[in-house]
């Protein structure tokens, strides 16, 4: 009997959170779930901890490391249910998740549905990440559909979008999520949100979201894939544009986080020349209103990110 929803977890030394990571998908209120989890070559202690677990729900699988985008695309084809949900190893989920987002997709006959989010440190520090509501609609009418929340979780897919279209994840790529979303969402015919937050996204000290290295280079070429991808896309062109603009500017700042100051001075000249090459006017963008003077000009400039980086790195 076909599953309800597949929810794929991509698993990689993961023993400090995977257990309450698979006890929010085993607790939901919504039962018929098929819950692949998949060991990509883990050295810790993450085999025995899902050995644990005697549901038969679960099929598990064990590859040697490929990689998140590789392990993601295997968990796809490996899936049978009508919708896929994609959740990390680290994270977790509020016990309605599956519930509220299929009853929304059956409901009003949606491709994907999409919920908020909680940011979380700890159980006495999160934050509610708000989406922006929007009435069921499809990408092309609705172009403001592409959120600041470009990761593959948070929400459900028909799963039939996603094989047909043969949408997969870069592989071998850093930040391989973003070019996912945006075929799945332009692919999709009908796109809804449930407004409640629904998935708890787990930050941790020194995580990627905080710390930069040497791989920070790979968000260029995920934007390149994406305007490559989009640019016979009328509809898209200037959401396009404002998220490159939106995504390289966040991580020509972030290079204050960066281990190394040479390859930090390196990311920010390629991005400012990406950026005047593909959206010339870019400093005019409206990403930039309501940011304030000082800070807009840092980021609108080469030569003051620089400064800004390297003087937070001293006084840090």
């Amino acid at each position: 009997m076909k599953s309800d929803i597949s929810i794929i977890v991509p698993i990689y030394n993961a023993e400090k959170y995977l257990k309450r990571c698979i006890d929010s998908i085993i607790n939901q209120t919504k039962k018929e779930l098929e819950i692949i989890l998949i060991n990509d070559g883990s050295t810790d202690n993450s085999k025995k901890i899902i050995k644990e677990y005697k549901d038969k729900r679960i099929k598990y699988f064990k590859n040697e490391n490929q990689g998140i985008g590789k392990t993601r695309n295997f968990g796809i084809e490996k899936a049978t249910g009508k919708y896929l949900m994609f959740l990390d190893s680290d994270d977790f989920l509020d016990k309605n998740i599956c519930k509220y987002l299929y009853n929304k997709c059956e409901k009003d006959n949606l491709d994907i549905a999409i919920c908020d989010f909680y940011r979380y440190l700890d159980k006495d520090n999160k934050e509610i990440l708000k989406q922006p509501e929007f009435k069921n609609s499809s990408l092309k009418d609705n172009p403001e559909i592409i959120s600041e929340n470009l990761a593959p979780w948070a929400k459900l897919y028909r799963t039939d979008i996603i094989k047909e279209n043969d949408i997969k994840f870069v592989r071998n790529l850093k930040y391989e999520d973003a070019p996912f979303v945006i075929k799945a969402l332009d692919k999709a015919s009908l796109i809804g949100k449930v407004n409640k937050p629904l998935y708890y996204y787990v930050i941790h000290n020194n995580s990627e979201t905080t710390v930069r290295d040497e791989r920070v280079f790979d968000i260029i070429k995920i934007i390149d894939i994406i305007r490559k991808y989009t640019q016979d896309k009328e509809y898209l062109k200037d959401k396009i544009d404002r998220l490159t603009v939106r995504i390289l500017t966040n991580y020509t700042i972030q290079q204050r986080n960066q281990k190394d100051k040479k390859i930090a001075n390196k990311f920010i000249n390629q991005a400012f020349k990406y950026l005047k090459r593909e959206v010339p006017d870019y400093q005019d963008d409206k990403y930039y209103e309501g940011r304030g003077f000082l800070r807009s000009s840092i980021e609108k400039s080469k030569l003051l990110t620089k400064i800004y980086v390297f003087l937070y790195k001293k006084i840090k």
